[in-house]
């Protein structure tokens, strides 16, 4: 499974945005991650094309999730990013060649379909079962308690 990078950001940035108290700027999120403002926004757009951030206009204005972290999964945001589409896409190579099966003796997918099946399902399962706020809880309990109440004070200040 291949996932694309701004998935990653799109992680990071949710994560940011749930200890938020106001409105982040795009341009502050883009900073604070060290990454291009562009890129970033076109992501942010999708995150909020799939309903998990709300920007607002103005001069204080930015993006807050739209519910509780504890709402969101990494599951809803992998979506978002990168769309619903399954990994494994079954062509029905058994149906091709010299020797190709019959499509009346296909009825069920192949053991190779439904391994894969089974896989990306076992996948979309462990990622719906991790929401925003776990990973924010992670980041808490790995670098620090007060990490993420300092990310929001440099993101409204620009003070460490």
């Amino acid at each position: 499974m291949k996932l694309s990078g701004g998935v990653e950001w799109a992680l990071h940035c949710c994560v940011v945005l749930s200890a938020a108290t106001e409105p982040t700027p795009a341009t502050k999120l883009a900073e604070f991650h060290d990454v291009s403002p562009s890129y970033l926004a076109k992501h942010l757009q999708s995150l909020s094309g799939a309903g998990l951030i709300h920007s607002t206009q103005g001069k204080s204005g930015g993006y807050l999730l739209t519910r509780p972290a504890a709402e969101i999964t990494v599951l809803q945001i992998v979506e978002a990013i990168d769309g619903t589409t399954p990994a494994f896409r079954c062509t029905e190579v058994r149906q091709r060649g010299p020797l190709a099966a019959a499509p009346e003796n296909c009825t069920v997918p192949c053991g190779i379909a439904r391994v894969m099946a089974d896989a990306d399902r076992a996948w979309r399962e462990s990622l719906n079962a991790v929401t925003v706020a776990d990973l924010a809880d992670d980041v808490n309990s790995t670098v620090g308690p007060t990490t993420l109440t300092r990310v929001d004070r440099w993101l409204r200040t620009g003070a460490p």
